[in-house]
């Protein structure tokens, strides 16, 4: 279903742009401000959100695993 997958790439780009915010605070705010905690958070709590709605969306068939290299 290309609604799931579109929610699955939405959750990895927010991963993503969390793991630069991080990266950006880190870098400019010398631990002044609590914003790369919350950046930690963030990124922690999306993970764990797109681990539970690939479990739901397998679990429902609206997405099926596959090999990376088939097996002939």
């Amino acid at each position: 279903m290309l609604f799931a997958k579109l929610i699955i790439v939405a959750l990895l780009l927010g991963i993503v742009v969390s793991l630069f915010s991080g990266l950006y605070f880190m870098m400019k705010d010398h631990s002044r401000t609590p914003r790369m905690l919350t950046s930690l958070k963030l990124r922690v709590g999306l993970s764990i959100a797109l681990m539970l709605f690939l479990l739901l969306s397998w679990s429902q068939g609206w997405i099926q695993p596959h090999a990376a290299f088939p097996l002939r």
